[in-house]
């Protein structure tokens, strides 16, 4: 007999930490090499743990809803090997660990120097609890952390929240002026009367609304907005979408159309394509399209296409087929959220003209596209002008002021509208 570590995997490049929704087996079920053991949720998707090993699972060492590091050994299954099995894990496994309850908190705290401002890494989860809380920067930086390279854990900020309530708490820093932390005040449940229904907001969507707030809360957000004549890209895939889906054996939407002509624009345009961090802006060789998609839920998520500009039209096709029914059915790995460089948001889809959408961090700029509608324009030609039915789209593009300026965020969206006004009806698949 051997005893096989599972551990919490690698989910990406940004991902420390993941919250376990459901285990599929309890300890002394019998689990099949590849089948999932447990499903667990991060901030960017849900996914489901396989098992590294056939055998039987001895021991589970977390609960549900418990948030655990990367690498961290999350059960033990045994297997009919002779010898000691050690798990291909992206992460070295760490042992689960045992924090004491905190001593009470005396009135300073000086045992050791503390640094403001570190590079210490904090979860959206301890984020949101020290939010909630009422704890700074300042306070969060001096708690003692017990999880990985001595990172705060969900167990430790609630222990220090529990032991801060019943004491005060007077920080010194290294300037020696006792900062005093003011009392926490609960507040009070809302007053709610009449025929109403009260819904408590799914994980998914508590955590969309953190990540708007931060967008608008880190990014200066500006809009702009256009329209395009789209007749000829409307005319071009109804003449060709049945062929196309019974030779390629998938769909040609207007989506990949977009994501082209946006490819081709951040080419001309490549400021567009980058992030800002402090004072730095970093300018990002690949060209990665984030695209919103609508879950089952009414949520939306971002899959992303990486190097989008190496697809031709049957590729990108295909690739955004792909990631949209990975979306609606709940199978999206990490990693397909990870990366992106732009975003588009079709919110035609639903019916609206036009929209001012939010900045999908830590990008600068989204682009909207309208719903597509008959519209009597004036047209010019060279034998004068005239009215006729048109195909017609708004566009609209949300940027952050601090990098984008409105001539760069202006050109760049009248760039995008030019092109698919240009789009070739005859051209070939």
């Amino acid at each position: 007999m051997a005893i096989v570590d599972l551990v919490m995997p690698k989910l990406g490049e940004s991902i420390m930490e993941a919250t376990i929704l459901k285990w599929r087996k309890q300890s002394g079920d019998t689990v099949a090499l590849d089948e999932t053991v447990l499903e667990i949720a991060t901030d960017k998707v849900d996914s489901e743990v396989p098992s590294t090993a056939a055998g039987v699972i001895q021991e589970i060492l977390f609960p549900v809803n418990e948030v655990v590091p990367i690498g961290t050994v999350i059960a033990r299954i045994q297997t009919t090997m002779s010898q000691p099995v050690t798990t291909n894990s992206p992460a070295p496994p760490t042992p689960p660990v045992t924090t004491q309850p905190l001593a009470p908190v005396s009135a300073t705290v000086n045992q050791q120097p503390i640094t403001i401002g570190t590079n210490r890494f904090y979860s959206p989860l301890v984020l949101n609890i020290a939010a909630s809380e009422g704890i700074s920067m300042t306070e969060l930086e001096n708690i003692p952390g017990s999880g990985s390279e001595g990172r705060i854990t969900k167990k430790d900020i609630l222990e220090y929240v529990a032991s801060r309530a019943q004491s005060p708490v007077m920080i010194k820093q290294e300037v020696a002026v006792p900062v005093p932390v003011a009392p926490v005040l609960s507040m009070p449940a809302p007053m709610v009367s009449g025929n109403v229904e009260i819904i408590e907001m799914d994980r998914m969507r508590k955590l969309i609304a953190d990540h708007m707030v931060k967008s608008k809360q880190t990014s200066p957000h500006v809009t702009s907005f256009t329209e395009a004549d789209v007749t000829n890209l409307v005319l071009w895939r109804e003449k060709v979408k049945k062929d196309f889906e019974k030779r390629e054996g998938t769909k040609i939407t207007y989506t990949p159309l977009f994501i082209e002509a946006i490819v081709r624009c951040i080419k001309k345009f490549p400021l567009i394509n980058c992030s800002l961090e402090g004072n730095n802006i970093i300018l990002k060789k690949d060209i990665n399209i984030g695209m919103a998609t609508a879950l089952p839920s009414g949520n939306l998520i971002a899959p992303v296409i990486r190097n989008a500009d190496q697809y031709n039209m049957v590729g990108l096709a295909k690739q955004v087929n792909q990631l949209a029914e990975a979306a609606r059915q709940g199978k999206l790995r990490p990693d397909d959220t990870q990366n992106g460089t732009f975003t588009l948001t079709n919110v035609g889809t639903f019916g609206s003209l036009m929209g001012t959408p939010i900045i999908n961090q830590p990008q600068v700029a989204i682009l909207a596209v309208g719903a597509i509608k008959k519209r009597p324009v004036v047209v010019e030609t060279p034998a004068g002008d005239s009215i006729a039915i048109r195909h017609m789209m708004y566009l609209s593009m949300s940027y952050d002021h601090r990098i984008v300026d409105g001539s760069l965020g202006a050109t760049f969206l009248t760039a995008v509208a030019k092109e698919l006004e240009s789009f070739d009806a005859d051209r070939q698949l």
